[in-house]
């Protein structure tokens, strides 16, 4: 699946189809991001510029995506997708984003 594919797909989800696991609500409140932009990021994933399927976890649902904020501030996201989505991981990068990207391709 392309990129515009992923976003459209994650378009026909409605924030309370959105859930956190503890583990990212207790890393998103560490790193002080904001549970609700998280939500809207993913309602509405303008910020959306990498996602892949994790290979270990092929067909299972599992993404890792990246949101960029700045050249070199941006939200890592590892979620879920099946009848809902399940936020798992929750990363704040500080860094220039585009090399990690870069590096997955």
């Amino acid at each position: 699946m392309n990129l515009e594919e992923f976003k459209q797909k994650l378009k026909n989800y409605k924030k309370e189809d959105i859930i956190f696991t503890a583990h990212a609500e207790i890393q998103a409140l560490a790193r002080n991001i904001n549970l609700d932009e998280v939500k809207e990021n993913i309602i509405n994933p303008e910020k959306l510029v990498y996602a892949e399927e994790e290979p270990k976890n092929s067909n299972s649902g599992r993404y890792e995506c990246y949101f960029a904020y700045e050249e070199h501030h941006c939200h890592k996201y590892i979620l879920t997708l099946n009848r809902k989505v399940i936020i798992v991981t929750i990363i704040n990068i500080n860094r220039n984003w585009q090399r990690i990207i870069e590096g997955k391709k």
